[in-house]
């Protein structure tokens, strides 16, 4: 009776074999967990930056409209200049051929 308490049962055979299985497929769990956090903290990562440059491309484009707004009313204004600097020389002129000039 004593050789048989120290011999492990047959049946143990299969539970170690199962065991090492579920153990296997535990640590590839966890390694596919892992590869899934960093994935996903780099996606939030990426959805950050992309939340960023569409910030960014807002900003650019609501300054690029007040850009071309100033740009229209310099335009503007350099017209009107323009057109009375030509009603002055006019002026000038005749003003000096009245006068003899």
């Amino acid at each position: 009776m004593y050789a048989l308490k120290q011999r492990p049962p047959i049946e143990d055979a299969p539970i170690m074999a199962a065991t090492r299985r579920l153990n296997a497929a535990l640590d590839s769990l966890v390694d596919a967990l892992d590869r899934r956090r960093d994935a996903d903290r780099h996606q939030a990562a990426l959805q950050a930056q992309l939340h960023a440059l569409g910030n960014d491309r807002a900003r650019l484009a609501a300054d690029l409209d007040r850009a071309q707004s100033e740009a229209g009313q310099v335009g503007e204004v350099a017209r009107e200049v323009t057109r009375r600097l030509d009603v002055a020389m006019t002026t000038i002129r005749d003003v000096l051929a009245t006068h003899g000039g």
